[in-house]
């Protein structure tokens, strides 16, 4: 093998390992933004605990978040919460921050 192989496998590697931390810290995002969003319905906590793993479901629908801001926004506004995108992109703002932060104190 040469050095150059050495390094496409080293690459590919670190490659897989950033795509997998990346998906863990979106998924403790998503669940947080449930927590945060089962909290403004008053959600019991069975209930918010279910919720929770259904945005972490949601955000398998397509790529991206758009997926999970209208579940939020749907969810939200059935159970009378007034709510904007704004807020619930704002949300989720704040949980990929601490959910990072969560990620990062565990390793």
């Amino acid at each position: 093998m040469s050095v150059f192989d050495d390094r496409e496998k080293a690459y590919e590697a670190k490659f897989a390992r950033d795509q997998e931390i990346q998906f863990r810290i979106t998924a403790r995002r998503n669940r947080l933004v449930g927590e945060w969003a089962a909290e403004r319905m008053g959600l019991t906590p069975e209930e918010t605990d279910a919720y929770a793993k259904a945005v972490v479901q949601a955000d398998f629908e397509e790529a991206g978040d758009e997926d999970v801001i209208r579940k939020l926004a749907g969810d939200l506004t059935a159970a009378g919460v007034e709510i904007s995108d704004a807020e619930i992109r704002a949300a989720l703002n704040d949980q990929a921050v601490e959910a990072r932060r969560q990620f990062m104190d565990k390793i």
